[in-house]
């Protein structure tokens, strides 16, 4: 541990990231229709422009999710590794309240030593006890292995608790969400229990049926437009042509003006191979962008269009910034608390996300054959190769011919 310990205090000196409001989740295999573990994040952060970098400086392999200014690739906001372990995290603001620790927002220098040198929640814990305190963290890191494990971190500068998934007295359904409080925390200091509210009606609803998924969460939860606190579905009232705008109050939906990007880890059950992980991914604002599914290969290959570019972003996050500018055209004081709903969804199908759902549509029909076959045959790494290729193109092809990008 002395060399991890001799790179953490390095990465301290180097400039960091806040995350500033997150919707997480961890579902235990036992939970979800196919016994399959999954690890959600929704990004909220100031750092708009995110890209995915595939990684082979530790003892792991590793994809990871990166802001596109950070050229070093120095800190991750959520990824896996080629043991199948793979982690995440959200802001807590309820943890290091009665300690004077100047230095913070560590977690992304944590969670690439965790990709680097973690198999198992066991070798994640075993960091977290031997990184020099204070941690410069507060943070509710969300973790599971190719061992069925399953668990939060609720982590502050000098102890963490445990919250295992697994453990039916503490997650009788099979799952957990956390947004932006730790239950071990202060609760006067909570943030974000709007959006857990609404993330807990969802599972819920989805565990009476056995409906939970990477896709239910995809479809349902990353684009939820309801609000658990005022009860305003914005479903119920859309507009009828996307010509004339309709704004709406936008505030504390699960997708946010500040989403930059969501992932869910689909983990392996039984004998699975590590290497069937999957991490399903959209770069940009949910609303306007589509999720593609990475896998960790030999030759660290990726989408091109999930990759940094020659500007150093990534061309589907580029993209789609550039639709959410039709969802959040208010620019002066709180615009971003204000979407145009009509340029989202129309009665006549010409809103941005109804011009989206049949291309992620076709997306996810065309991995699902492949994904279904190497579950028989194994991982093929050439067709990985040749899905990303397919991927990039029609992309491409679908955005510019939707909306001329």
């Amino acid at each position: 541990m002395k060399y991890i310990s001799i790179i953490f205090l390095w990465v301290l000196l180097l400039t960091t990231s806040t995350s500033e409001a997150c919707t997480t989740a961890i579902i235990s295999g036992k939970a979800t229709i196919d016994g399959r573990p999954l690890l959600f994040k929704q990004r909220d952060t100031d750092e708009l422009n995110n890209k995915l970098v595939s990684f082979n400086d530790g003892k792991y392999s590793y994809i990871g999710l990166v802001n596109s200014k950070d050229l070093g690739n120095k800190a991750v906001w959520g990824g896996y590794n080629s043991a199948g372990f793979a982690i995440m995290n959200s802001a807590s603001y309820n943890l290091n309240n009665s300690d004077s620790v100047k230095n913070a927002d560590n977690e992304g220098f944590i969670m690439k030593l965790a990709l680097q040198t973690c198999a198992t929640l066991t070798d994640f814990e075993k960091l977290l006890e031997s990184l020099p305190k204070p941690l410069g963290i507060n943070a509710n890191f969300g973790v599971i292995d190719a061992q069925g494990g399953a668990a939060y971190y609720e982590t502050g500068n000098f102890r963490f608790t445990k919250i295992d998934v697994n453990n039916p007295v503490i997650a009788p359904f099979g799952y957990i969400i956390r947004t932006n409080y730790s239950f071990s925390g202060e609760r006067v200091t909570d943030k974000g229990l709007i959006r857990y509210n609404t993330a807990q009606e969802l599972f819920d609803r989805a565990s009476m049926t056995n409906s939970i998924s990477y896709s239910f969460i995809l479809k349902d939860v990353s684009r939820c437009l309801k609000h658990s606190l005022t009860k305003m579905n914005l479903y119920d009232n859309i507009p009828s042509t996307t010509q004339e705008p309709v704004f709406v109050n936008f505030r504390d939906f699960i997708p946010r003006y500040s989403t930059s990007a969501a992932i869910i880890v689909q983990g392996i059950k039984g004998n699975e191979s590590p290497q069937l992980t999957t991490m399903w991914t959209i770069l940009g604002s949910p609303l306007c962008s589509v999720v593609i599914p990475v896998w960790i290969t030999k030759n660290h290959d990726l989408p091109a269009i999930l990759a940094a570019d020659t500007n150093g972003n990534a061309k589907l996050c580029t993209i789609t910034l550039i639709l959410k500018k039709q969802l959040f055209p208010i620019e002066k004081e709180n615009g971003y608390d204000y979407l145009n709903l009509a340029a989202l969804l129309s009665k006549d199908r010409n809103g941005i996300y109804q011009k989206i759902v049949p291309i992620e549509d076709q997306i996810v029909s065309e991995s699902e054959k492949y994904i279904t076959r190497w579950r028989k045959d194994g991982i093929s790494e050439k067709e990985a190769l040749q899905f990303y290729h397919w991927v990039d193109q029609f992309v491409l092809e679908s955005y510019k011919n939707n909306f001329g990008l």
